[in-house]
């Protein structure tokens, strides 16, 4: 079972997020309740932000 060290808040709905012990900068995290894609910003202080949407570049 992971190991959780810190829990936050999600941007969109407030629901909780727990953050593994292993969670790196630059990771990609999901809420479980309203699904928006996070990126973690840092981990100490524990800080999120909107992960941003990968677009497609139609081969250019």
């Amino acid at each position: 079972m992971p190991n959780t060290l810190v829990a936050t808040e999600c941007l969109e709905c407030d629901a909780v997020i727990p953050w593994e012990s292993d969670t790196r900068v630059g990771e990609i995290v999901e809420c479980p309740e309203c699904r928006i894609e996070l990126e973690v910003e840092s981990v100490d202080p524990p800080q999120l932000i909107v992960a941003p949407e990968v677009e497609e570049d139609w081969g250019e």
